[in-house]
């Protein structure tokens, strides 16, 4: 058994590790990296990117089809193998060694294998031969393994060999029919995608979709996919799986769906059931609570980065986090200054209240902050500012026949936005002026100098601020 020894170790090479690594590289620190699967993680092969590349050309399509003089040079329909050869072309095939050059210019080691703590500050790795490698951290180990679909304990579905996200972003043919279990981004991401590709679809939701948004978001993506002709059931549960050859549910409104696969899409669950937790008196198998400098609460000498400390499960957020992160490793292991107050350096204040979005459906839905309801059940004196946005000059001049809408939550004491959320096509493009908005609380007065140019669809916030008034 070989030993080695480093400043950092960290276990899990997805953005998040790899973000943590870098910025601890950057302080001066020697830091290796522990992946048992591809480097580059869930993300860039199961996950945002190959699920963009199988939604963008339909995106596209609609996009060239809503505007006369495109409408009519467009002949054909979504070509399936070339979308699925673009997937492909995105994960590089699932192969892994551009992201391993990365590691190696950015002098950060690489450990292939399962990676377990077994001590403080200690990590024995597993590999693929059975071979074993313990590594000790001479500061801190950092844990980015993300999370996994989550499988319901619904009556035969774990026979019926579900797919998760993964199998949906990496399948290499279309199914004649798809099920799909879950409202969420997934579903309603998944949903719109397999329809496009030719599958028949029905999306199965206990309540509505994207229940965590604002209603309208979910109530229009629910209207577009049942006229692109998904069946969509809300209010009604799975009671019981069957695979008889293609996939039976059987729902609790005495209802039946057959397919010929099924996806769940319901939630995550994180990564750490054989992470070693047990080692430094943690439960293996639970979510990791981490203070806003992603130090694991008491165990002063480990971090938890991205989905697995269930903060924002969102990629952006867990870079983000892991910059913090690696930062503030560097300092403490340096003797610096830790720049650990709201906003400061070392720390992730922006997990609270300002997490930006995007649901890559039809329409696009992007959020950042505060709903209606969440300023309401935090208790804050909000005014809620609502505007179509097809009334808006520059929706007419990108396409014929525009829909969407606008909601920006106003704090009134503070006179700051708090939220602001944006459904329509390609409303992601909006949302980071937003996403500034909030986490600089640029009070209203001076939002009224921010001149959106004419005619783009930013000049919903001239719309806002006149309704909202001087």
């Amino acid at each position: 058994m070989s030993a080695q020894e480093y400043d950092v170790i960290v276990i899990g090479a997805g953005p998040v590790g790899e973000n943590l690594a870098d910025r601890a590289v950057r302080g001066g620190l020697s830091v290796v990296i522990v992946e048992s699967e591809l480097v580059g993680g869930e993300c860039s092969y199961w996950a945002c990117m190959p699920s963009k590349a199988l939604l963008r050309g339909a995106a596209a399509l609609r996009a060239a089809r809503d505007v006369a003089g495109a409408r009519e040079a467009v002949t054909g329909s979504l070509d399936v193998a070339a979308t699925l050869k673009r997937r492909d072309d995105m994960t590089h095939e699932w192969n892994d060694s551009s992201q391993v050059e990365w590691l190696q210019n950015a002098d950060i080691a690489l450990v292939r294998g399962h990676g377990r703590i077994t001590g403080q500050r200690e990590v024995t790795v597993r590999g693929a031969d059975e071979s074993s490698t313990v590594i000790r951290a001479r500061h801190a180990v950092a844990v980015c393994t993300g999370s996994a679909a989550l499988l319901p304990d619904i009556p035969g579905l774990a026979d019926a060999a579900p797919w998760t996200s993964r199998e949906a972003t990496s399948a290499q043919e279309v199914p004649s029919s798809l099920a799909i279990l879950g409202g969420g981004v997934v579903g309603s991401e998944m949903a719109t995608a397999y329809a496009a590709l030719g599958s028949t679809v029905t999306l199965i939701a206990r309540s509505g979709l994207l229940g965590s948004m604002e209603p309208f978001a979910g109530e229009a993506v629910a209207k577009a996919l049942a006229e692109a002709g998904v069946d969509v059931r809300t209010g009604v549960d799975v009671e019981r799986v069957t695979r008889e050859g293609e996939v039976v549910l059987t729902l609790s409104d005495g209802g039946e769906v057959r397919a010929a696969e099924v996806l769940v899409a319901i939630g995550r669950t994180p990564r750490t059931h054989d992470l070693g937790l047990d080692a430094v008196g943690l439960e293996p198998g639970a979510w990791l609570d981490v203070d806003d400098t992603m130090r694991v609460r008491g165990v002063d000498w480990l971090y938890a980065a991205g989905d697995v400390n269930h903060r924002a499960l969102l990629t952006h957020q867990g870079k983000y986090q892991a910059r913090a992160a690696g930062d503030v490793i560097a300092a403490r292991a340096n003797g610096a200054d830790v720049d650990d107050a709201p906003w400061g350096r070392h720390v992730a204040t922006a997990d609270h209240s300002a997490v930006p979005q995007v649901t890559f459906t039809d329409p696009e839905v992007a959020s950042v902050g505060h709903t209606e309801a969440s300023a309401r059940a935090a208790g804050i004196d909000i005014r809620v500012l609502d505007y179509d946005l097809s009334w808006v000059a520059g929706a007419s001049t990108y396409a014929d026949h525009y829909a969407g809408q606008a909601r920006a939550i106003v704090d009134e004491q503070r006179r700051v936005l708090i939220g602001a959320t944006f459904v329509g096509p390609e409303v992601a493009e909006l949302l980071h002026s937003a996403t500034i908005a909030v986490v600089g609380e640029v009070p209203i007065e001076r939002l009224w100098h921010a001149v959106p140019s004419y005619p783009t669809v930013s000049e919903v916030w001239l719309r806002w601020l006149e309704a909202y008034g001087r």
